[in-house]
């Protein structure tokens, strides 16, 4: 990948690695369905000002909108619902360790899927050693609580899965030329489309109570920020680098997070921390190879 991709890497992981903590701020008010509804809405509205601003094309075509709807359900309306619900019986940490499951998924789905993602040994040492970063930097003690609440667990899960399925088949929008803009905001449209009689039928919005300031604070961040924005960068990142690369997003949204705790917060940096920053920084450098390559004189 390019710098600047890199760069999009990490402003993506800033805007995900905050999503497991506002969906939990925001679950204290709300239910699943209702946060969720929200979020795709209200990105979707900010998507289409965009689009509307800047004179971006509008996707047209009834198998264009398929496509959308189709990526809708896996990278959206799906994984936001389980993870939502999810996140009701367990912790937001455990439910990082569990989403950083996610390249892993994408690598193996992309080498079945895809003619240039093939999976290779040092993309697979470059997987696990992310995810050992991630279990140690989020916490081993966040595992003593796998074998509880397993449904909670097997949702979360179920939500990477999800994702590393979406990454893969939203290639295709690279291939049809088609502006980042347009089509995350087709995407989050559909999404809200899908989610809609969920959210009517399971959350009865009419018998909830009106949420704090906090809750709404988290939902508009989850809208605008990690779904708005990080769809804009996640289409164009999908299209440039590819299925694998985009979803090491997955390891870099924890570090964000601790680093953002350390430089905005106040807060420490912890040994374990340091050593699970550096198996994740192993593990990019592995998939990415260009060290690797380098060391050994190939270009």
């Amino acid at each position: 990948m390019t710098p600047l991709e890199w760069g999009l890497l990490v402003v993506l992981s800033v805007l995900w690695g905050g999503a497991f903590f506002l969906i939990e701020i925001a679950l204290r008010d709300l239910p699943p369905f209702t946060i969720m509804i929200f979020r795709v809405t209200g990105a979707a509205l900010f998507l289409w000002v965009i689009v509307l601003v800047r004179g971006v094309a509008v996707p047209r075509g009834w198998g264009l909108w398929l496509i959308l709807t189709i990526m809708a359900v896996f990278n959206s309306a799906l994984p936001f619902s389980l993870i939502g619900w999810g996140q009701i019986e367990i912790t937001s940490g455990l439910s990082s360790i569990l989403i950083a499951m996610t390249p892993l998924l994408a690598v193996i789905t992309a080498h079945f899927f895809t003619e240039d993602e093939s999976f290779t040994p040092m993309k697979g040492l470059g997987v696990l050693s992310g995810l050992i970063g991630a279990v140690v930097m989020i916490g081993p003690e966040f595992l003593r609580d796998l074998g509880s609440n397993v449904l909670s667990q097997l949702a979360v899960l179920g939500g990477a899965v999800s994702y590393s399925i979406a990454a893969v088949f939203g290639r295709r929008f690279g291939r049809r030329d088609m502006s980042p803009i347009s089509v995350a905001a087709g995407q989050v449209t559909m999404a809200a489309v899908l989610l809609l009689p969920f959210f009517l039928i399971v959350d009865q919005p009419w018998t909830l109570s009106f949420p704090t300031l906090e809750g709404m604070g988290a939902v508009a961040g989850l809208a605008l920020g990690s779904t708005g924005i990080a769809y804009l960068i996640y289409y164009r990142v999908l299209a440039s680098a590819g299925a694998t690369n985009l979803m090491l997003v997955n390891f870099m949204a924890p570090v964000s997070a601790i680093l953002l705790g350390l430089f905005v917060l106040g807060e420490t940096l912890t040994l374990e921390q340091i050593i699970g920053m550096g198996f994740i920084a192993l593990g990019l450098a592995l998939v990415d190879g260009r060290v690797f390559r380098r060391s050994r004189g190939v270009d």
